[in-house]
């Protein structure tokens, strides 16, 4: 008996969500998004709006003696950034060829299974890299971490040197003092002479600043968790990892979660990236609530003897405060 589209979407809309949380697990980002209530839902809206509080609204007047004049001077306080959505898709395709060859219910079904886990898999590793990295060539219009690339969000200089526009607004002029530049030290290729120092000397600046939580997780490089690693061998620590139940338990460093990432240890310049120190209160994903990797039913392709379901997302990687995460460089050798 052949099997209907609607069948075939029921399938796809059965096992879509045990496939998104898949693809926010294998992820460090996403999934320390996702845990850290790191992911806002729009309802819609050509372009989204986040109101920065950057700015001093009035001015105090000292009053030695009660009868000075009040300084009424005030000026709005919210700088608005202004960020585009990014929208993508992909499709789930099944042939007439592939159904004749897979005769049987079950059979179908279980292409339809593989072949969305296949795409999931493939938007897992194209995201990563274009958030992390900025080096997607498909995924050019979702924001990076990357402040090598125009309007990435983390520099790798210090603080009162940034030039970056992020939202529409610029680093360098709401600077140190407005929380809308990162923080950044760098290793200098010598993490077991002062990597440790620097790891601390960063989380205290960005946790110094921060009106939003602290740091929440550090993602490293394979080389830079494998020197923290070696760094700590005799005194690691562990927190409970909340999203697993089977006894895990997963390196921290100062209450934030570590993880490595394989796009981390990229060129910036002249230097490598080696870690993120990530606050999702400051740093977060805007998902539209009906595009969150929602699918489509399948419908007949025209002209051909295939059927395809859509993937569709609806998405931007937003900041809100910048000044509570950072970046480190330089640490991949011991």
């Amino acid at each position: 008996m052949a099997i209907s589209n609607d069948l075939l979407s029921s399938t796809l809309f059965s096992i879509r969500d045990g496939e998104v949380d898949e693809l926010f697990q294998k992820v460090a980002f996403l999934d320390n998004a996702k845990r850290y209530n790191g992911i806002e839902y729009e309802d819609g809206g050509i372009k989204i709006q986040r109101p920065l509080s950057i700015a001093e609204h009035s001015q105090i007047t000292n009053l030695p003696t009660g009868y000075e004049a009040v300084n009424l001077a005030v000026k709005d306080v919210l700088q608005p950034a202004i960020y585009e959505w990014a929208d993508f898709t992909a499709p789930i395709v099944i042939t007439k060829k592939e159904e004749l060859e897979n005769k049987g219910e079950k059979a179908i079904v279980k292409i339809v299974e593989a072949r969305m886990r296949s795409v999931m898999g493939m938007l897992r590793r194209e995201l990563n890299k274009q958030i992390i990295a900025g080096s997607s060539s498909i995924l050019t219009s979702v924001n990076t971490l990357n402040g090598n690339v125009s309007g990435g969000f983390f520099e790798a200089l210090a603080v009162g040197s940034q030039v970056n526009t992020v939202g529409g607004v610029s680093k360098s002029t709401y600077n140190s003092t407005t929380g809308w530049q990162n923080q950044f030290q760098d290793v200098g290729s010598a993490f077991g002479t002062d990597g440790i120092r620097l790891m601390q000397q960063l989380q205290i600046q960005a946790d110094s600043v921060t009106h939003m939580g602290q740091t929440q997780c550090v993602l490293m490089s394979e080389a830079c968790m494998a020197n923290y690693r070696r760094s700590m061998f005799e005194k690691e620590r562990y927190i409970n990892e909340k999203t697993l139940d089977g006894g895990r338990m997963q390196l921290a460093f100062g209450g934030a979660v570590v993880e490595q990432d394989l796009e981390l240890g990229f060129a910036y310049g002249s230097d490598k990236v080696s870690a993120y120190f990530l606050n999702f209160d400051g740093v977060k994903l805007c998902m539209h609530k009906d595009a969150d990797f929602a699918v489509s039913p399948f419908e007949h392709i025209s002209g051909t003897t295939a059927r395809a379901a859509q993937l569709y997302v609806k998405m931007q990687l937003i900041a809100d405060h910048l000044g509570s995460c950072g970046i480190l460089t330089n640490a991949e050798t011991y």
